[in-house]
């Protein structure tokens, strides 16, 4: 997930400068969306669809589960997760093979 993302942002970043300043503020917010530091029991049921949106949601309780014994396992959760992985990972393949042409126009 972090390779397609990588991907996707250093294809845009070569157009758009300011995306890199918006990088730093979104993974930080990130971190607030995803139950790393809260457990997802914390979270009432009706929002908890929202907080599953999250792709890297069940990673981090499948995580938890597996080391502490606390949080979900779901499997799936899980195949979301790498369903979401694997057509980020293919969207920026196919946007960074299209820009990759005009890249040193850009930079």
């Amino acid at each position: 997930m972090g390779l397609g993302f990588g991907i996707i942002f250093s294809a845009l970043t070569t157009k758009y400068r300011d995306l890199s300043n918006l990088m730093g503020f979104g993974v930080q917010l990130w971190m607030y969306i995803t139950p790393v530091i809260y457990p997802s029991s914390m979270v009432p049921e009706k929002f908890k669809i929202f907080l599953f949106i999250n792709p890297v949601a069940p990673l981090v309780e499948a995580f938890k589960y597996g080391l502490i014994g606390a949080g979900e396992f779901n499997p799936g959760r899980l195949l979301y997760s790498v369903i979401f992985t694997l057509i980020l990972l293919i969207i920026g393949v196919i946007l960074f093979n299209r820009t990759e042409q005009n890249f040193m126009d850009t930079v």
